[in-house]
């Protein structure tokens, strides 16, 4: 119990540090400004807007530069996410209107325009923060009007931006772009052509109140049609739950409780009878799984996975992971998740002691490596990818120096720790069984008791109650669709988990039904394919759902969400097998067994 409590203060330490450091928003400054004050601007990124990953630097295209460029300090999760903030070439002072300045004067040289017109053609799209504020526009247009045969396209380029600031006394409410579309550079053709970028502001007054700034921005997935998808995808995962959890309640207690009264008879009429069904493998149903330590790891894993999702799930719910809250997300995962290896340690040793397991060390590197191994084989690939690309994807060095000293100074000492204090738990398996010297044989099953048609029935099912909100995700995560249905999207987790739980647990009698008593492996398979059908989604959703194209883009969406899936997997497998484990333990406790 002392271990238990521990562990329970530590938790809710790091999680207050989390809240107090996530409160820290990028706009709690509240800047006020005086007429003809300097407020802050600076240009991010620009790439192709059907390829969110693919993003570079705004000055690697041939745009005018400021005299003196300043890059801005970045956070972590800022640096993680991509952006690389540098101070722009224009000057939007407080309440200080402009009408067509003149940026720069600047020749552009053939291969500046071909760079350019390649940018155009691809949907260049351009992002900047004006007082934190995001700022979208395109850099240009493709001229296809009456035309066939794409050689005879026009392309041109915008050179011309207005932008509308509103304001509410001394502090800025609101900004957006608009190019002007008449006034355009021709870069159709691969010659020297001379430019002159300009730009308009224009300022007006609102009485919207500075809390309330962001709000604009998340009242793009609150819109009426939007919330009837997604109540929609509520109520098909409520009915789906509410039919699953009635049928396997009817068949499973209607069953069990014939199978109590069988059982459950006097020992003479017992002897008389052959006992058949999965009492007859109570001296094998608690045998201890193969690879006990891979199992341990994995549970371990699962489990340090499952508390991450739930402290994300705590931060959005309280409103941190507001819309462009740059990289709050990924500094939140960064840190969860080193303090939270503990539990992995915790867990993975102490149940693989209860497995009779001698080598808890190896276990523990085991438990260490099998979720951060291959999410860093895949992030030294994609890195090199970025690299390859010249893409703010691309981690600078220092940025990997911190996430490296992190896992050495963070993760892997609370991994030992946890470790340790499983180990020394002296925690035993306790079975209401004993079991046998030697493994009772298993019949002959049909091939679709067989292990993979299993796991295909068990993951459809919790899919299904997830797959309408999986594209609201992915157009987030992988377009730029805001999210911030946060409450429904928890909703749909604590669907996903009971679903899990219940076909696992029905997959389960029904193999110890069968007179298979190998169903440690096979739970945490079953739990976990869910796991895999949301990475066929991703197939789906790349070819059919999405204009994501070129090698760059593909390899960060299908290595990054292998990454993810395989997250699921342990979790959902955690989920799965701890469901399993119970109900095994409830039935055999309530026989009597010899």
């Amino acid at each position: 119990m002392k271990n238990f409590s521990d562990r329970l203060s530590i938790l809710i330490i790091g999680v207050v540090i989390l809240f107090c450091l996530a409160h820290v928003r990028s706009d709690a400054s509240d800047h006020r400004y005086k007429d003809g004050d300097a407020v802050p601007l600076y240009v991010n990124k620009v790439g192709p807007f059907h390829n969110p990953s693919e993003t570079y630097r705004y000055f690697d295209l041939p745009f005018c530069s400021p005299d003196h460029a300043k890059e801005k300090k970045e956070a972590l999760g800022e640096v993680l996410n991509g952006d690389r903030l540098v101070s722009a070439p224009y000057k939007l002072n407080f309440k200080e209107e402009k009408d067509s300045s003149v940026v720069c004067k600047k020749k552009l040289s053939k291969d500046e325009v071909s760079i350019l017109r390649k940018g155009v053609d691809k949907d260049y799209y351009f992002q900047m923060y004006y007082d934190d504020l995001p700022i979208w526009g395109f850099i240009g247009k493709v001229d296809k009007e009456g035309k066939s045969d794409p050689s005879e396209y026009k392309y041109f380029l915008y050179k011309l931006i207005q932008f509308d600031v509103l304001y509410n006394k001394d502090r800025v409410i609101e900004i957006s772009a608009r190019m002007d579309p008449h006034s355009l550079l021709d870069l159709t053709e691969d010659k020297e052509v001379e430019a002159e970028f300009m730009y308009t502001v224009k300022w007006k007054e609102t009485d919207t109140p500075f809390e309330k700034r962001m709000d604009k921005y998340s009242m793009s997935s609150s819109l009426p049609h939007h919330l009837e998808i997604h109540w929609f995808s509520i109520i098909n995962s409520c009915v789906t739950v509410l039919l699953l959890t009635g049928f396997l309640a009817t068949i499973l207690m209607r069953v069990l409780k014939n199978d109590f009264i069988k059982y459950g008879q006097d020992e003479e009429a017992a002897d008389d009878q052959e006992e058949t069904g999965w009492k007859y493998i109570h001296g094998d149903v608690f045998r201890f799984p193969k690879y006990n330590s891979l199992f341990s790891a994995a549970l371990g894993s699962g489990t340090q996975l499952f508390t991450l999702t739930v402290f994300i799930f705590m931060l959005a719910l309280v409103g941190v992971f507001y819309p462009y809250n740059r990289g709050a997300l990924f500094t939140a995962l960064v840190v969860i998740y080193a303090l939270t290896s503990g539990i992995a340690g915790y867990i993975a040793a102490s149940f693989y002691c209860q497995l009779e397991g001698k080598n808890w060390v190896r276990n523990l590197l085991l438990t260490g490596c099998l979720f951060c191994g291959p999410l860093f084989l895949t992030f030294c690939f994609l890195n090199t990818v970025a690299i390859a690309y010249s893409a703010t994807a691309a981690l600078p060095f220092g940025t990997i120096v911190v996430i490296v000293l992190i896992w050495t100074l963070v993760t892997s000492p609370l991994l030992v720790l946890g470790g340790i204090t499983g180990k020394n738990s002296k925690a035993e398996f306790r079975a209401p069984c004993r079991t046998t010297k030697y493994p009772r044989e298993i019949p002959p099953l049909p091939w679709y008791r067989s292990a993979i048609p299993q796991m295909a029935m068990a993951g459809f099912l919790p899919f299904s109650a997830i797959y309408i909100e999986l594209y609201y995700i992915f157009a987030s995560v992988w377009g730029h669709r805001i999210y911030t249905i946060y409450s429904i999207l928890f909703i749909v987790f604590i669907i996903l988990l009971i679903v899990t739980a219940f076909v696992t647990v029905a997959l389960t009698y029904f193999q110890l039904a069968a007179e298979d008593h190998e169903w440690w492996w096979r739970s945490f398979l079953c739990g976990g394919s869910t796991g895999l059908f949301i990475y066929a989604y991703c197939l789906y959703y790349y070819y059919a759902r999405s204009d994501m194209s070129g090698f760059m883009q593909t390899s960060f969406f299908f290595g990054y969400m292998a990454c993810i899936c395989y997250g699921f997997f342990l979790m959902l497998g955690t989920v799965g097998f701890r469901a399993s484990l119970f109900f095994v333990s409830h039935i055999y406790k309530s026989i009597k067994c010899e």
